[in-house]
This record gives structure tokens, C-alpha cells and sequence, in this order.
């Protein structure tokens, strides 16, 4: 598999598991007696909530890596301030995901 078509089939396979874990998340909220601070932080405290947020998390940001690199590529022509945007672009994104899944950890932890 080329690296172009393993980038197209990550695109389509992170849009499916977002699309699920988007409709877990949005059904899961509408659930919720309310948004009181008490009530969410003891739903994502339960160890599959928790776990299905991080994933989900890394999902998103996985999947906007993905997109911002087809971006970069098409429009960033000048080839070092292509891989200098595409190691941020990298950067931004592992730290993104890095702090999301620590905020999920502590939350779910302090309940």
C-alpha cells in the first residue's frame, strides 16, 4: 500500500470511528440529568467513559493531523517551510493530545 493510499484509508477509517464515538458522546450527553460540574465529572469518571472520551480524543486529533497535512502539502509549496509547518502541525497535535487524555486521566481520577 502506497503512502498516499494508507493516508486516504486513515482519513475514512478515523471519520467512521469519529462518527461513532460522536454519537456515543452526543447520546451519552443527552442522557445526563444536567451539565452540573458534579454530574459530568462523575460520567467521565466511570472507566468506559473515560476511556471512549481519550479514545475519541485522539481520534480527532489523529484525524485533523491527517486533513491539515493534505493542506500543507497542497498549498505550502517551498520545501523547507513544508516540513518545518508539517513538524508543528506533528508537534501540535501530539501535544494536543497528550494534554487531552491527561485532563481525561485527572478528572476521572478525582471524582
Amino acid at each position: 500500500m502506497s503512502s498516499a493510499t494508507g493516508h486516504f484509508v486513515a482519513q475514512r477509517v478515523t471519520a467512521i470511528v469519529l462518527v461513532l464515538l460522536g454519537s456515543w458522546f452526543a447520546v451519552s450527553l443527552n442522557g445526563l440529568d444536567s451539565f452540573e460540574h458534579a454530574i459530568v465529572v462523575a460520567f467521565i469518571a466511570e472507566p468506559l467513559n473515560g476511556a471512549l472520551l481519550a479514545l475519541m480524543c485522539a481520534s480527532l486529533a489523529y484525524h485533523s493531523h491527517l486533513g491539515v497535512q493534505v493542506v500543507i502539502d497542497d498549498y505550502v509549496h517551498a520545501a523547507g517551510l513544508n516540513k518545518a509547518s508539517l513538524m508543528f502541525s506533528r508537534i501540535s497535535h501530539l501535544v494536543v493530545v497528550a494534554l487531552s487524555i491527561y485532563a481525561v486521566f485527572e478528572i476521572g481520577t478525582s471524582a
